[in-house]
């Protein structure tokens, strides 16, 4: 089985093929410009804004693992070209040189509301209205009418193996203003990993699913977690809910975080 991935020196890819390679899978990379590969991978060069440029990548896989996407910048056209006009690109070459492969897209707990009455679920109705999760939650729709056989993976705060995402998050939450109590799920990329082998078993086949761990924590903790201690407050949390994603369907379809919270994660240094 060869497996195409997307996004591969990002947050998420730069970790995830090293384990996917080690697993034993045939690893294919879409690079672009001067980016190398890591070892033990095959590279196509190639971008998700070039549909021309697709073809050598998809040709032959028997799956798609798509995490490439854009998020932190003030460019809201480039979060859509590449989140939305980007997937559209790879389903059409996926449906042109390789209509059986399993497509398995990266998606974010950032599409639900931030006043949901619960933790959010993946049958729940949003409308975000941020670029990046309205962007994101498109591409969604795209994959699940594409008649391509899907999944799509919405992944809770991503953090682990020294990537930095935790260590930048007390800045972020002040930027937006969070309150300290509001708790976060989370997930290692160790457990991406573990949540993308099931997937690609077939367990999550035309699913949308939560992949998160067991124990959202409060901004206030995690912030003391990287030694970038934030105020807390006793006034009232307006949305409890916010960033807090339901795990119901990826227990019931086989799916166990490995760390199963960022305490265990702290104290078996892998962070």
């Amino acid at each position: 089985m060869t497996i195409l991935i997307t996004g591969a020196t990002g947050l998420v890819g730069e970790r995830l093929v090293p384990r996917l390679v080690a697993a034993g899978e045939a690893c294919r990379v879409l690079l672009r410009g001067d980016a190398r590969a890591a070892d033990g991978v095959s590279a196509v060069n190639g971008d998700l804004l070039d549909r021309t440029s697709l073809a050598k990548a998809v040709d032959g896989v028997s799956a798609i693992l798509h995490l490439a996407a854009t998020f932190r910048t003030p460019d809201t056209d480039l979060i859509w070209r590449v989140n939305l006009e980007g997937t559209q690109n790879l389903i059409a070459a996926a449906k042109t040189y390789a209509p059986g492969a399993r497509f398995i897209m990266a998606s974010t707990g950032h599409v639900y509301g931030t006043d949901t009455p619960h933790p959010g679920r993946e049958d729940d109705v949003s409308n975000p209205q941020h670029a990046y999760p309205a962007s994101k939650l498109a591409a969604e729709k795209a994959l699940q009418e594409s008649g391509l056989n899907w999944t799509i993976q919405r992944f809770a705060f991503v953090y682990g193996d020294g990537d930095g995402h935790l260590e930048a998050l007390p800045k972020h939450a002040a930027d937006a203003s969070f309150h300290p109590a509001m708790r976060m799920s989370m997930v290692h990329h160790r457990d991406i990993a573990t949540a993308m082998k099931l997937a690609l078993t077939g367990a999550m086949d035309r699913r949308v699913v939560n992949i998160a761990d067991d124990a959202p924590t409060s901004l206030y903790e995690l912030a003391g977690l990287v030694n970038a201690p934030i105020s807390g407050s006793a006034e009232a949390l307006a949305t409890p809910w916010r960033l807090h994603m339901d795990t119901t369907l990826a227990r019931q379809l086989g799916f166990q975080a490995s760390i199963r919270t960022v305490h265990q994660a702290l104290a078996e240094k892998l962070l």
